[in-house]
């Protein structure tokens, strides 16, 4: 393997493995259309709920064609160890994740469940970010078209629609680009950064939002995402009508909330589940 390559991921762990068994607090899944929240009674069942939601995550970044080959991640922390987080492997296409693919890693960046390579940046990235909002319990990134597309001008979203609204005042705008994220220090500058916001604007890179349900942050990404579309194609087409400030804050309460970003979810998690859930594997 290539140094190039071997600097990308981690494979060495001296840390004591851990034995969770994640097939543990299965549920039954909920009906289709449902917005009804699973009530989950047990540790067990909070974290194979949260898992098959992340790995749901993975197949719905594949559907919308957020894949870029090894770039990319999504990370969930566990709720029994809160400085550990479950974060994709180094390698595996978003479209064939599993829940037993999941890596859980230290925050010392081993990997203490899971037998496979742990993604460099993933770790340098979220790690920090997680150390710094306690109220983030899930974070996605990735090198989406439009994302990326869009960070190469260096500034913010405008609220020139409705789904833009949520986003308004709650995002930011990252413009160290240093090369590949490969050092905690570029994350502890991303973490500072985010602030309190939802989402920020990576530039040079792509997008990075944040929940407190993996639900929360996947669909907040994918929004972030059309957003970035819509503003590129307005912008090339003529003058953009923006909207008040007043309005857009109403409208960020109304279609931004963390309940909001959840709800918007669940209609892919059914059709996730209906198309393939091997993903529940």
């Amino acid at each position: 393997m290539s140094k190039e390559l071997e600097e990308l991921m981690t494979n060495e762990s001296n840390a004591e493995k851990m034995d969770i068994d994640t097939t543990l607090g299965k549920l039954p899944q909920k009906e289709r259309g449902s917005l009804q929240q699973i009530e989950c009674k047990t540790l067990e069942e909070q974290r194979r709920h949260q898992l098959e939601r992340l790995a749901c995550g993975f197949r719905v970044f594949a559907h919308f064609g957020f894949d870029e080959g090894l770039a990319g991640h999504i990370t969930l922390r566990d709720p029994e160890h809160e400085h550990y987080f479950w974060v994709n492997p180094f390698g595996v296409h978003f479209d064939q994740m599993r829940v037993s693919d999941l890596l859980l890693v230290n925050r010392a960046g081993e990997v203490v469940q899971g037998d496979r390579p742990l993604n460099t940046a993933a770790f340098a990235i979220h790690s920090r970010l997680h150390e710094a909002r306690p109220d983030v319990n899930a974070a996605a990134h990735s090198h989406s078209m439009y994302g990326k597309s869009f960070s190469t001008m260096g500034r913010l979203l405008e609220p020139i629609t409705q789904d833009s609204c949520a986003f308004y005042d709650n995002h930011v705008l990252f413009d160290d680009f240093t090369g590949v994220v490969l050092e905690t220090d570029e994350g502890d500058r991303i973490a500072a950064a985010l602030g309190d916001k939802r989402a920020a604007i990576l530039k040079n890179h792509g997008l990075l939002t944040t929940g407190e349900t993996v639900d929360a942050a996947v669909w907040g990404f994918l929004s972030m995402d059309r957003c970035c579309q819509s503003q590129l194609i307005a912008e090339s087409v003529g003058q953009m009508e923006r909207i008040s400030d007043e309005v857009a804050e109403l409208t960020k309460t109304q279609v931004g909330s963390e309940p909001g970003m959840w709800a918007s979810f669940q209609p892919l998690y059914d059709l996730m589940l209906e198309k393939d859930d091997s993903f529940l594997n």
